[in-house]
């Protein structure tokens, strides 16, 4: 929790998007500018909407998305309008909380703790970004490169693989999919791993090995990135609708959505998990669509 001198509250750490930022970008930025940690994001937590005026004194919805996170680094020193963070149990946060709405997040931390799903790994798959057109291509279709919209979309996943700490970057060798993620393996200093089975060629020829490469990752259960190509991306998503926890309707129609109607070009689909193996679980989706 953090204090603000300026309203002298207790509340969560928040604060504005930035032109064009991406949720979960802001919410990692936000933490740090106010607390001095890095954090890795997990599972989602309720939002909260609320009235506040505008410059024109008009009243306007403001709505705030918040995360279960973990401290990765940082040394908690204060540089912003936070003049002190505390680490509180649960009924103490309870009683220091300045605003009601605010024990919506208190409260989904706990359930979920008590669940046993509150800590989480995430797996997030993403189609490859735009790329030049087939028919604009002479050359073998697994060479096609990236369109300059597509390398802008490659530049912004770069800081939404960060914000949940993705470790592991797995790949079709298809250039337009490696060039995808590319760009976040070699900011993290992590190797990109090419898996012909997951490129359309290699599905086609034996359709069996991509699902073969999602068990792999779900037995390992490290934080991960798989992209690949519209026809291939089915066969990965239905599986997580498999295991979509049944407590959890909305992860499994969003997932069954995705599967169906396929997801877009450069969209990133980030699904949290418990366990590993056969004993995995999704607990928590996110999409996050290219502009």
């Amino acid at each position: 929790m953090v204090h603000r001198p300026r309203y002298g509250d207790w509340a969560w750490a928040k604060g504005k998007l930035e032109p064009a930022e991406e949720w979960p970008v802001a919410a990692v930025r936000e933490v740090f500018e106010e607390t001095g940690f890095h954090v890795r994001l997990g599972r989602t937590l309720p939002t909260s909407e609320y009235a506040v005026p505008d410059q024109a004194g008009q009243l306007t919805t403001k709505e705030c998305r918040y995360w279960a996170a973990e401290v990765v680094g940082g040394d908690g020193a204060l540089v912003n309008e936070i003049d002190e963070v505390a680490w509180l149990d649960v009924p103490t946060a309870a009683a220091r909380l300045s605003y009601a709405r605010d024990h919506d997040q208190l409260q989904a931390l706990e359930q979920a703790d008590r669940a046993g799903t509150l800590t989480t790994w995430p797996l997030v798959i993403v189609r490859h970004a735009r790329s030049r057109t087939r028919s604009s291509w002479s050359k073998a279709d697994p060479l096609r490169p990236l369109n300059p919209r597509g390398r802008e979309r490659a530049e912004a996943l770069i800081p939404i693989l960060a914000a949940y700490g993705v470790t592991r970057v797995v790949t079709s060798p298809s250039v337009r999919c490696l060039d995808t993620v590319l760009p976040y393996a070699v900011a993290a200093g992590k190797r990109a791993r090419l898996k012909a089975g997951l490129s359309e060629e290699g599905f086609a020829e034996q359709p069996d090995r991509a699902p073969y490469h999602l068990t792999r990752l779900l037995e390992r259960g490290n934080a991960a990135v798989v992209c690949s190509h519209g026809p291939v991306l089915p066969v990965l998503l239905e599986r997580l609708v498999w295991i979509a926890d049944s407590n959890e309707s909305a992860a499994k129609v969003t997932l069954s959505e995705a599967a169906d109607s396929g997801m877009a070009k450069g969209e990133a689909l980030v699904a949290h998990l418990v366990g590993t193996g056969d004993q995995a679980r999704v607990v928590d989706l996110e999409r996050y669509a290219a502009p």
